[in-house]
C-alpha cells in the first residue's frame, strides 16, 4: 500500500485527485497507475484503470487472475467493474469511499456471488493515510477556489 500511496502523490504533485494503484503479480510489481482524469480529460483514466492496462501489457493477457491491487481509494463502480472483468484475484483498500465505494460501502461488486467471478476484497490497510492525502488536497483546493 505504501507504493500506491507514492503513486497517489504523484498525482497530487500535478494538481490531480491523490489516488494511486499498484498491482502485484508473484510478488513482484508489474504494473503502476494514479489518477490522470483533469490532465487527460478522459472519464477512463483512474488510477485502477491505468495499472490494469499496464498489468495486461505486461503479462500478456486481458486475465489478472493471480494478481492483487492495492489502492488507495476504494474502488468506484466503473474500476470494480474492470477489476471483476479482469479476473482479478485480490483488491487491498485504503480508504472508503462514501459517495461511489463499490467494493463493500455503497455495494460490494467485487464480491457479489451472482457475477461469475469474485474478488477477495480486503479494505482499510493504511486507512488513514490513504483518506488524510484526500483530505487535504480537497481541503487546499476549496481553499484555492475561496481566494479566488
Amino acid at each position: 500500500m505504501e507504493l500506491a500511496i507514492e503513486e497517489a502523490k504523484k498525482a497530487e504533485r500535478i494538481n490531480e485527485v491523490p489516488i494511486g494503484a499498484v498491482i502485484v503479480y508473484n510478488n513482484n510489481v508489474i504494473a503502476t497507475g494514479y489518477n490522470i482524469r483533469e490532465t487527460d480529460q478522459k472519464t477512463l483514466s483512474h488510477a485502477e484503470l491505468i495499472a490494469i492496462q499496464d498489468a495486461n501489457e505486461k503479462i500478456g493477457s486481458w486475465r489478472l487472475e493471480d494478481c492483487t491491487l492495492y489502492v488507495t481509494l476504494e474502488p468506484c463502480p466503473m474500476c470494480a467493474g474492470a477489476i471483476l472483468q479482469s479476473r482479478m484475484k485480490r483488491v487491498v483498500f485504503g480508504a472508503f469511499d462514501p459517495k461511489a465505494g463499490c467494493a463493500g460501502t455503497l455495494m460490494n461488486f467485487l464480491e457479489d456471488e451472482r457475477f461469475n467471478h469474485q474478488v477477495e476484497v480486503t479494505s482499510g490497510v493504511l486507512e488513514e493515510n490513504c483518506a488524510k492525502l484526500l483530505k487535504d488536497f480537497f481541503k487546499d483546493l476549496r481553499g484555492k477556489r475561496k481566494r479566488q
